[in-house]
């Protein structure tokens, strides 16, 4: 799919993960003159860009705005926002726990809204955006805005906008599960011998190729496992540690239950 650049783009906040979205989109060639970004510290952001402290009287047409501030701001930023938000402009939100209705509520003339969950990855181009849009939303809008995502990695549309707090629990939440992983894996190595350091570059470097292995084979990461297996070898002997009473399997689904779980309580005001 290519990328589509809007006129202009708005962004209200730009932390982290606004931030990571950002700066991939400009080095995939996004001009930074498109681009005005709504911080209350008016620090700079990127090169080019434009940093406002106060929301200004008009939006350009074809103004795309990312909603990337804390959730619990929304009702105050549409305050401001929201008259100057007509049918043109399009509004993509990564705000955890927000649902389009929510914003709908809050932004009635707006036309395209587009519920966005990105991962961090999506700074190096190797995230993962999930999108969920509804039936007011032109299939136009909802494809420009999947091309603006594409640059950041695999994007997926969800058609079902209550299965949305589990695709963040996997894909939003995932990369903090995996590098907790990777530093329980290097721990592990120092613990049996190795020296720290050199133990955190082999399960870095382990975790990276076994991962791109994993995503140019035809077959799934389950038969790559058995299959680097030897009957009776090292790796089998510590596979049956992790597949003794489906013990990884229910660890990772208590994982992702408690997070998808917390999304629910979001979504409630909890």
């Amino acid at each position: 799919m290519s990328t589509l650049w809007p006129d202009h783009l708005f962004l209200v906040g730009c932390g982290n993960m606004a931030g990571q979205m950002l700066v991939r989109w400009l080095a995939c060639g996004l001009d930074p003159a498109r681009v005005t970004v709504l911080r209350p510290s008016g620090r700079a952001v990127a090169e080019g860009v434009r940093v406002i402290s106060e929301y200004p009287a008009t939006l350009p047409p074809g103004t795309t705005i990312l909603l990337g501030m804390k959730p619990y701001q929304l009702a105050d930023v549409a305050e401001s926002l929201a008259p100057i938000s007509d049918g043109e402009a399009r509004l993509v939100s990564i705000l955890a726990g927000t649902r389009l209705a929510d914003l709908r509520q809050h932004f009635p003339a707006v036309r395209d809204i587009v519920r966005a969950m990105p991962n961090l990855p999506v700074g190096i181009g190797g995230g993962v955006t999930a999108l969920c849009a509804d039936e007011r939303t032109a299939v136009e809008g909802y494809a420009a805005v999947e091309a603006l995502m594409s640059p950041l990695g695999l994007v997926e549309r969800i058609a079902d906008e209550g299965q949305f707090n589990e695709v963040t629990a996997l894909s939003g939440c995932g990369p903090a599960f995996l590098f907790r992983f990777i530093d329980a894996f290097a721990r592990a190595g120092e613990a049996i011998g190795l020296s720290a350091e050199q133990a955190a570059r082999m399960a870095m470097a382990t975790v990276w190729g076994s991962a791109n292995m994993a995503k140019q084979a035809a077959d799934s990461p389950g038969v790559l496992a058995d299959r680097v297996a030897s009957p009776g070898g090292m790796t089998r002997e510590g596979l049956n540690v992790l597949d003794a009473d489906g013990r990884l399997l229910k660890l990772m689904t208590d994982t992702l239950t408690a997070a998808r779980d917390r999304g629910e309580e979001m979504a409630r005001g909890g």
